[in-house]
């Protein structure tokens, strides 16, 4: 993936990372994985597995979003740097 398309799933990633009904269905889902891991009994062990691997995944979106929000940064501040030492 060259630069320039990395830096816009960062930019894409951000936007939606900043829409508020993409956070409030983060939190019904993450919400609802959090009270189906806590609600099972000690010998529910593969309802607990599958809320914990359902809880996993969001987190797993969410970090992923934020990680190309970070790479966005990271070719920006290259790009700045590389301009500033041309002049």
């Amino acid at each position: 993936m060259t630069e320039e398309q990395l830096a816009q799933l960062g930019t894409d990633a951000e936007v939606l990372l900043n829409t508020e009904a993409f956070n409030r269905t983060i939190n019904v889902l993450v919400d609802a994985s959090v009270q189906e891991f806590l609600g099972t009994a000690s010998a529910e062990v593969d309802k607990r597995e599958v809320a914990y691997s359902h809880y996993k995944a969001l987190a797993d979106i969410v970090n992923t979003l934020k990680q190309q929000v970070e790479v966005r940064d990271q070719i920006d501040s290259k790009q700045q740097e590389e301009t500033i030492e041309e002049e």
